[in-house]
């Protein structure tokens, strides 16, 4: 019996005053992993500020060399975050000579948008 059951129970309320049928569908346990580790990796501003500049970026991608002076940051510092964004499947990255550039996944924003409404650079582009 759980908590709630025992207590009712021993106030002199029937148990199933508090039994409740639950409805609707849960998320499948690998959709709630994968959301998960997105919204993980979101839970940090300042990745939260490189996925903003990224997207508003003319054709939607940055190299770190565009992202340190803007948050005042160091190389290694954005080099992290952005690693933490591409394993998290928010970012995709291409090594294009010595840098490496990084662009949104569209999938993946949709799915933020829908998510998260709210910050502008979540909204859809007109």
């Amino acid at each position: 019996m759980n908590n709630r059951r025992s207590a009712a129970a021993k106030a002199g309320a029937p148990a199933d005053e508090f039994t409740h049928q639950v409805t609707g569908v849960a998320i499948e346990r690998e959709e709630a992993e994968r959301l998960a580790t997105v919204l993980k990796a979101l839970s940090d501003p300042t990745r939260l500020q490189l996925l903003a500049m990224i997207e508003a970026s003319p054709n939607s991608e940055a190299c770190v060399a565009d992202l340190t002076e803007p948050l005042d940051l160091s190389q290694p510092t954005i080099s992290h975050h952005l690693k933490i964004l591409v394993t998290a499947g928010i970012l995709a990255r291409e090594k294009r000579g010595l840098w490496s550039w990084y662009s949104v996944v569209p999938e993946q924003l949709e799915t933020l948008r829908r998510l998260l409404p709210g910050p502008a650079f979540l909204q859809p582009r007109p």
